[in-house]
This record gives structure tokens, sequence and C-alpha cells, in this order.
């Protein structure tokens, strides 16, 4: 799967440095694989969830949340933001999800 874009894993790892390798890790296993749905996507990473047509990802022992917009057809990931878990919390980033 192609991730797009590395920039803001590193854009957000520059201010939250312990953030790097989780997810540099991360966007490694998303690039090595091909996942046909959300259910493989499931399989790969058990702390995936959908919120509308987003996908949430847990991330460095759940200090971290990754919410992406996947296309399973064309086989592409779109980063959408990288948030502190209180950041998170607040929902102002549900704006961009589609129910």
């Amino acid at each position: 799967m192609r991730v797009i874009s590395n920039r803001k894993l590193r854009d957000f790892a520059d201010q939250h440095t312990d953030a790097t390798r989780p997810l540099q890790s991360w966007r490694k296993a998303m690039e090595t694989a091909k996942f046909r749905s959300f259910a493989d996507l499931r399989r790969a990473f058990g702390s995936v969830d959908r919120v509308g047509d987003l996908c949430v990802f847990d991330i460095g022992g759940n200090k971290y949340r990754l919410i992406a917009y996947i296309r399973f057809d064309w086989n592409r990931c779109y980063i959408k933001s990288v948030l502190t878990h209180s950041d998170y919390d607040s929902g102002k980033w549900r704006k961009w999800a589609r129910y």
C-alpha cells in the first residue's frame, strides 16, 4: 500500500520525538502489505477502528492517533492527521469523517 505522505509523520515526530519509531514502523508495515478490505487491515492492526470513512490507528502504545483515509481499490493510504491522545479526544478531527 502506498502511504501519502510520510512528511506528515516526520513533521509530527519533529514535535514528539518518541513518536518517530512507532510512526515509521507503522508506515513500513503499511507499505509492505496489500490490504483488500478493512477486514484485512484489522487482521494486521488489531487496534484500528473505522470512524465514518476514516481509519483511526493507535500508535505508540495508545499515546498517539493516526487518522487516515484508505482507498483499498487504489492501494492508497492518505494520512489526514497524527494527533496526541488529548487532541484526538477533543473531537475536532471528526469534521473530516463522512458518515
